[in-house]
Formats: C-alpha cells, sequence, structure tokens
C-alpha cells in the first residue's frame, strides 16, 4: 500500500488549544481522510511542544514541577482528537524520551558536519515568540505580536546554527521545487527572505539560568533552544534515527522527499527555512511541500486574552456540534489568508447551508422515501474531479463551495418536479435518482464532515428508509 505522512506543527503547551490550531489540525485531518480514500496508508502526526522559556515560566508561575505542568496541558490538546473527530494516528510530545534521543543525534550530526559552533550571542528576545527580534521587527520597540511582553536583553555565551551557510542550498531547492511552499505567494516571500541574507542563530541556553530543555551533548551547561528541539519532532515522530526504514518509506529520500507539513503563517521562516537547513546540514532530506495557512481574526482584530476576544473551539462544539465547527473552519475561512471569526457569521452559515441546505435537502428526500416505503438499489459512487483537485490545492472552501452546488441543484430539482405528486415508476426514477446523488455527495463529504456522513448513511442504509433526527436543528 502506498504510504503518505503529513505533520501538523506542535502547539506549545502555555495554553489551552486555540481556534487557529484548531483550524489547522482540521484542515490536516482533511488532507489524512482523503488520502485514505485515495487507499494510501496515512501516518498523520501531531503533538506539543514543551520545553522553553515560555513553559518554564508558566510553570513556575502556577508553582508546578515543569514536567507536571506540561503532562497536564499536553493532556488538554489530546482531546482535541475526539472533540474534533480527529484521525492522527501518532501524538509526539517533545518530553518523549526518543524524541529528545533524536534531538541530540540531529546535533551531533550537525555538529560534526560544521554547522554548530560557540559564540558571543547578544539579542533582543521575545520570550512569546520564542525568537530574537531584530530593530525592524519591532513596532515602537515592541514585538507587534505580543506588545504586552518586555524584550529580554540577552548577552551570554550559546551555541549558534550555521544558517548562513546554507543560503545557497535552500534557494537552489526553492528554485527546483517550485511548489515547495504553498500558497505561491509564501513561497516568494521565503525566497526574498533568504534571498537578503541569513544571520546564524543561537540554538542553546545557559542551564543556570533556563534548565527546561534537552541537553546539549557533551556539554552540561548548556540546554537546546526550543526551535533546534521542537522541529526535530516531525522526523522523531517517524522514529529517526533508529527505524531508517519507516523514515524512508515516510520522510522519503533526497532524491524524493515525501513529506507533506502544515503551519500557519507565523511558522513560515521555522518551517521553510530554519527546519529545512536543519535537515540539510544533516544531509536528511527536505520537506516535499509546506501549506501555509493564514490567521483566524475577530471584528478585524487579532486574537488575544487582552482584548478578551479569543474564541475557544471547543465550546462551539459543545453548542453547535463537531461538524458544524468543522464546516465553517473549512468552508468559510480562506486557507490562505486571514479570515474573520463572529458568531453572528457562524450562526448564519449554520442556518443557511447545515440546516436549511444539507439538512433539509436529507430530510425531503427521506421523508418522501418513507411515506412511499422507496427501496435505494445503490450503485458505484466517485470522489468528484473537482472536489480532489480542490483539497489537493489546498483549496477547502472551493470543494466545499461545488458540493453545495450539488445540493442546490438537487433542491431546486425537488421543487420543480414535485415528487411528492408523482407515483408508480416515475416516483421511483426521481427517488432513485436523488439518492444516487446523495450517495455521492456523502462520499465527498467524507473527509470534511465525517459524522454527518455516518448520521446519513444510517438513515439511507436500511431496507426501508426512515427519517431520523435533524442533522442540524435550525437555531432560532
Amino acid at each position: 500500500m502506498k504510504k503518505f505522512y503529513i505533520t501538523t506543527t506542535v502547539p506549545y503547551v502555555n495554553a489551552k488549544p486555540h481556534i487557529g490550531f484548531a483550524l489547522e489540525i482540521i484542515q490536516a485531518d482533511v488532507i489524512a481522510r482523503f488520502k485514505t480514500l485515495q487507499g494510501y496508508e496515512v501516518f498523520f502526526n501531531t503533538g506539543t511542544d514543551e520545553h522553553g522559556q515560555k513553559i518554564y515560566q508558566k510553570a513556575v508561575e502556577e508553582g508546578k514541577d515543569p514536567q507536571k505542568y506540561t503532562d497536564e496541558y499536553a493532556a488538554k490538546f489530546d482531546i482535541l482528537k475526539d472533540k474534533l473527530n480527529l484521525t492522527y494516528n501518532n501524538f509526539i510530545r517533545t518530553t518523549d524520551k526518543h524524541h529528545k534521543e533524536a534531538a541530540q543525534e540531529l546535533w551531533k550530526i550537525c555538529t560534526e558536519n560544521g554547522y554548530i559552533e560557540k559564540g558571543m550571542y547578544t539579542a533582543k528576545y521575545c520570550v512569546g515568540c520564542e525568537l530574537e527580534k531584530q530593530d525592524s521587527d519591532l513596532i515602537e520597540g515592541k514585538c507587534p505580536d505580543h506588545p504586552s511582553l518586555e524584550l529580554t536583553d540577552i548577552k551570554e555565551e550559546n551555541y549558534f546554527f550555521k544558517f548562513s551557510k546554507l543560503q545557497q542550498k535552500l534557494l537552489d531547492y526553492y528554485k527546483s521545487n517550485p511548489n515547495f511552499v504553498r500558497p505561491a505567494h509564501r513561497q516568494t516571500e521565503i525566497e526574498n527572505f533568504v534571498k537578503n541574507g541569513l544571520q546564524d542563530f543561537s540554538i542553546s541556553r545557559l542551564k543556570k539560568k533556563m534548565p527546561w530543555g534537552v541537553d546539549v551533548p557533551n556539554d552540561p551547561d548548556h540546554v537546546m533552544y526550543v526551535w533546534f528541539d521542537a522541529l526535530t519532532n516531525y522526523i522523531s515522530a517517524l522514529g529517526w534515527p533508529k527505524d531508517n526504514q519507516k523514515f524512508e518509506e515516510l520522510w522519503g529520500t533526497v532524491e524524493k522527499p515525501l513529506a507533506l507539513q502544515v503551519a500557519g503563517k507565523d511558522n513560515l521562516r521555522q518551517q521553510t527555512s530554519m527546519w529545512q537547513a536543519m535537515l540539510m546540514a544533516a544531509n536528511l532530506p527536505p520537506t516535499r511541500q509546506v501549506f501555509i495557512h493564514g490567521f483566524i481574526i475577530a471584528d478585524g482584530q487579532k486574537m488575544s486574552k487582552t482584548l478578551g476576544n479569543v474564541v475557544d473551539p471547543l465550546e462551539y462544539v459543545e453548542k453547535y456540534g463537531t461538524d458544524a465547527l468543522r464546516y465553517y473552519l473549512l468552508a468559510k475561512v480562506s486557507p490562505t489568508e486571514d479570515s474573520d471569526f463572529t458568531k453572528d457569521k457562524f450562526e448564519n452559515a449554520y442556518n443557511s447551508d447545515l440546516a436549511n441546505g444539507l439538512g433539509n435537502l436529507v430530510s425531503r428526500v427521506a421523508r418522501l422515501c418513507e411515506k412511499s416505503e422507496f427501496r435505494f438499489q445503490s450503485k458505484e459512487t466517485k470522489l468528484y474531479p473537482e472536489v480532489s483537485k480542490a483539497i489537493e490545492e489546498f483549496r477547502f472552501d472551493t470543494a466545499l463551495k461545488f458540493i453545495w452546488e450539488k445540493i442546490t441543484i438537487i433542491d431546486q430539482n425537488i421543487n420543480k418536479s414535485e415528487p411528492w405528486k408523482l407515483e408508480g415508476e416515475e416516483l421511483k426514477d426521481k427517488l432513485q435518482y436523488y439518492l444516487e446523488e446523495i450517495a455521492e455527495i456523502t462520499l465527498n463529504l467524507k473527509p470534511f464532515l465525517p459524522e454527518t456522513v455516518g448520521k446519513i448513511a444510517k438513515m439511507f442504509s436500511s431496507p426501508v428508509i426512515r427519517m431520523g433526527e435533524p442533522l442540524f436543528p435550525r437555531l432560532k
């Protein structure tokens, strides 16, 4: 069986899951389910990033041992599998023993190859981003993403990754792989970033100042800086460096990379340049492709705890159902640009598309079938080429728009032909047509709304079709 590897980023465990990560992992889940329908054996990785200054500070603030703190928060992310109906089959934690060993092995190889050296680190550092900041990155001396946090001035001896030495290799890879980063303007963005010159970056911290991290090999005074540690999860999840067969089957080779990564636009540099450079430094295959999604904003503003506009995805699941949230994030949120999220917009989409659209269609046809005791003769269904193409291009909204156009066509046909006035073979032919179309629609909806597809299948699979409960009760 063909194999396919997809991974999300691994979010920090310093806060509970937010709507932005729900978007990312649901997008990845759609791709994973789609590839499974195509006959692939899918390895779907996600997990949690559990080291670094930010997490250490949070644990200290709460008076907890860092490991206990991360155990509690990692559990908050792992429940997403049930709450969002996800199919991931690996949940990596960067505190896992085998992950630490993999990060140390990658460090050793990069050192042996001449890409890690000691030096003096002087920088303005944002704990919120876990990144150093240049003056050009700041707005009135503040990090634009974390304006409430004071920047930390750091001056200490650290280990550095020789990022600058890999500039041309990165540019060559981008040139030979024009679809490496999707959407296309993100590839242009990262190419311009690399063309402008790369600065070597710090990859360690003094353990006496920040003890919560993976130990640097052969130096007990340092721990790894969070990015070097965390990025390694994408290959440690595959058993690297011990399981080379699994690694090659899923990650690929230098000649034929296979892995697909999904990340937010705030991770563009880390995933598409820093991580790729680390792989190149260790003579490992690069990622085949990285899909970068935009942010979810609220009323035109970035979500933040300070503004009180953060959306809790689990609250929406509890009130409206898992598939209602999945539908909105996939159909109404742009896969590539920032998108507004408000309760009003969500409820309008729920009523118009789910309750009055898909839900109403299924109820109308089921009612007609029940009344006439119609028995459906099922036929082979196929994925719409338009839907397959849209998913391959990460246009989840386009795929669902096409499916909803199909729903509208059947609804219009029912209104025009008035099947409740028909009898005999004429009625049977109409109902057979409706059910064949709904069967095709449900197959194509399988990656997007799996719970709803199951309900529809149950409703129409009995010898005699019976109306069930409404798929999406209309909101008042």
